[in-house]
C-alpha cells in the first residue's frame, strides 16, 4: 500500500500511561524499549536511562550522538544530584584565531564550533555511582540497533532530509563522511527504511568495552584528534583526555507549593526558575485565559532576555545565581509585566539548547536526561568509520571579547539542554523535559503551569497547543492554537505567527509518581515518534 507516514488528517488522542514497578518515556520508541528492557533485567531507573541515551544516539540520530553533551537530574534515596556533562571550548580556541581565520561570529557548522563532547563520559560518571548492571550490558542494546539496523520513525525522516538539505550547501571534504554515514544512497532514509552504521556500533562498543575511556584517551580519541587536525579544527586529542563530567547541585524556586529543580549554569534552566519566580509573584488565580497566557509570555520574554545577557559558564558569570533569583529582583521583574506585550530587556540583578528521557523504577529512583548534538545532527562533521557525529555547541560563544558568553579556551558556552524535575515536601514527584534549542525553557514553562496551575495530567499538558517567543513581541503558535486566544493576544500587543509545522515547539516527556502508592503516570510527545512505556 501506498502510504504517507507524516500525514494525518485526523486528530488523534493519547491518554496518560500508568505504571507501578517502572516507566520510561522519550521521544523514539525503540530506545523506550531498551530502557524498559534493561528494567526487567534488573537494572535501576539510572540504568535505564544510560541504555536509553546510548540507544537515541542510533535511532534518533538527527537530534544527538555519540559525539553529544549530556545534562542530568537523578533522584536516589530521597536526594536529588546533578550531572552537567556539557564540554569546554578547546585550548586552541581563541577569538583571536578564530577571526585569523577570517571569521566576526562563530560559524555553525564544519570543526570550528565543535566542543568537547561530553554524553559518553556521562553514561560512564552515572554508572560508576549509581548504576547496578555493569557498564558494558547497557550499551549492548544500542550497539545491538547499530549493527543489526532499525527502520527509521516519521518525524526522524523529517529531521534527517532537512539535515540532508542543509548539509548539501557544503563541498568541503571535512562534510564527506556524513553523507557516508547517514546518506550512503544519496539521500536520507525514508520512513520505515532499515538504517544500520557498522562504525557506530564499533565505537559504542568500544565505549562500552573501556567504560568511555577509548573516547577520551584511546582510538576514538586518536581517530577524533586526526580528523580534526587534517581538517583544520581546533578540537585536540588533550582536550578530550584533560575532560572530566562534573556533579553539581540542583538549583530550585518554588512555584504552587512544588520545588521546580534545573541544573545551574551554564545551562538555561536558569530561564525557567526566573520566568516560574516571576509568575509566583503574579498569582495565577481567578484570571481569564487570555491574561493568563499573556502573562506567561511576558514572564518567560524578561526571563530570556536575562539568560541570554548574563548566563555562560559559572565561573565567568558576572551576577551570581542567588542575585538572579533573588525574591526581590523577580518582583521587581514581574511588576514590569502589564496590559501589553513589551519589548523585553534584561535587567541587573547584581547589587553591590536534543533528545530527552525520562526513566522511573521501583525502587523510587527517578532520572531527567538530556543529551543532544545541539542544531541538528550538529556541526555536520562524522568522523570517518565511527558514526561519531560531532556538536556544534560552541556556535552559541560570542566573538565580542565583552560578552559575557565570549569564546575563551576550556570555557563551557551558554547551553540549551536542561532537564526539570519537581520536588514537593522533599519527595520526588517525578522528571520533566522538553527539548528543542531554545524552545525549552519555554516548554518547561508551559508543561510546569499546565500541571500545577490548569491542573492538567501529564499527557494533557504536553498535548496543550504551545506558543514561543522569538524576538520583540513577536509569538509564534502551533497551527491549532485557538483562534480566538490567538486575536485575544493580538489585541495586547503580540505580534501573532501561526506556523503550520510543530517540530520547532518541541518534544517532552513526563514521568509523576503518586506520593501514596507509588503508581507512575507518564506522558509522551505527541509533535515526535515519542513513546512512554510502563512495567
Amino acid at each position: 500500500m501506498q502510504q504517507d507516514a507524516l500525514y494525518y488528517p485526523s486528530a488523534s488522542r493519547r491518554m496518560a500511561t500508568f505504571g507501578k514497578r517502572g516507566m520510561v518515556a522519550t521521544s523514539q520508541p525503540l530506545a523506550a524499549q531498551v530502557g524498559i528492557s534493561i528494567l526487567q533485567q534488573g537494572g535501576n531507573a539510572i540504568d535505564a536511562a544510560i541504555a536509553t541515551a546510548a540507544a537515541l544516539t542510533v535511532v534518533e540520530p538527527t537530534s544527538n550522538g555519540i559525539g553529544s553533551d549530556a545534562f542530568a537530574i537523578v533522584w536516589v534515596e530521597g536526594k536529588l544530584h546533578g550531572l552537567n556533562a556539557s564540554g569546554p571550548a578547546p585550548q586552541a580556541a581563541t577569538i583571536e584565531a578564530l577571526r585569523a581565520l577570517g571569521h566576526d561570529t562563530m560559524p555553525n557548522h564544519g570543526m570550528l564550533p565543535v566542543t568537547v563532547p561530553g554524553a559518553p563520559a556521562a553514561w560512564a560518571a552515572l554508572s560508576e555511582r549509581f548504576g547496578k548492571l555493569p557498564f558494558a550490558e547497557l550499551l549492548a542494546p544500542a550497539i545491538a540497533l547499530a549493527d543489526e539496523g532499525f527502520p527509521v520513525s516519521p518525524v526522524i525522516h523529517q529531521m534527517w532530509k532537512e539535515a540532508f538539505n542543509t548539509y548539501s550547501a557544503y563541498d568541503e571534504a571535512s562534510f564527506k563522511p556524513w553523507f557516508d554515514t547517514f546518506a550512503p544512497e544519496g539521500r536520507a532514509p525514508e520512513p520505515g527504511e532499515l538504517w544500520r552504521s557498522e562504525g557506530h556500533a564499533k565505537s559504542l562498543k568500544a565505549i562500552a568495552d573501556s567504560r568511555a575511556k577509548a573516547f577520551y584517551e584511546g582510538e576514538l580519541a586518536e581517530a577524533i584528534d586526526a580528523f580534526s587536525r587534517e581538517h583544520g579544527g581546533l578540537l585536540r586529542k588533550e582536550d578530550l583526555a584533560a575532560y572530566q563530567p562534573e556533579w553539581v547541585d540542583p538549583i530550585s524556586v518554588r512555584y504552587k507549593g512544588h520545588d521546580i529543580w534545573e541544573i545551574p549554569p551554564n545551562g538555561s534552566g536558569m530561564i525557567v526558575l526566573q520566568a516560574l519566580g516571576m509568575l509566583e509573584h503574579l498569582g495565577e488565580e481567578g484570571r481569564d485565559r487570555v491574561e493568563t497566557l499573556h502573562r506567561r509570555i511576558e514572564a518567560t520574554k524578561l526571563a530570556y532576555v536575562d539568560g541570554f545577557a548574563h548566563i555562560t559558564d559559572l565561573d565567568a558569570m558576572r551576577p551570581s545565581i542567588a542575585q538572579m533569583l533573588n525574591d526581590d529582583y523577580l518582583k521587581s521583574r514581574a511588576e514590569l509585566i502589564g496590559e501589553q506585550a513589551v519589548d523585553p530587556v534584561h535587567g541587573n540583578p547584581i547589587k553591590g539548547g536534543t533528545v530527552y528521557l525520562a526513566t522511573a523504577d521501583n525502587d523510587g529512583n527517578m532520572v531527567s536526561l538530556i543529551q543532544s548534538n545541539f542544531k541538528g545532527f550538529g556541526s555536520g562533521i562524522v568522523v570517518p568509520g565511527t558514526g561519531i557525529s560531532l556538536q556544534n555547541r560552541g556556535w552559541s560563544f560570542s566573538l565580542d571579547p565583552q560578552h559575557p558568553n565570549a569564546l575563551a579556551p576550556g570555557k563551557r558556552t551558554y547551553h540549551t539542554i536542561i532537564p526539570g524535575f519537581i520536588t514537593k515536601d522533599n519527595q520526588a514527584v517525578g522528571p520533566f523535559g522538553v527539548m528543542g534549542g531554545y524552545m525549552q525553557p519555554q516548554g518547561h514553562v508551559q508543561v510546569v503551569t499546565a500541571m500545577l496551575e490548569d491542573q492538567l495530567n501529564p499527557q494533557a499538558a504536553l498535548d496543550m497547543p504551545r506558543w514561543k517567543w522569538t524576538k520583540g513581541k513577536t509569538i509564534e503558535v502551533e497551527a491549532d492554537f485557538p483562534n480566538h486566544l490567538a486575536l485575544a493576544l493580538a489585541r495586547r500587543g503580540h505580534d501573532i505567527v501561526k506556523v503550520a509545522d510543530s517540530i520547532s515547539f518541541g518534544r517532552g516527556q513526563i514521568i509523576l509518581r503518586d506520593p501514596d502508592t507509588g503508581v507512575l503516570q507518564g506522558g509522551t510527545e505527541p509533535r515526535t515518534d515519542g513513546a512512554v512505556l510502563p512495567w
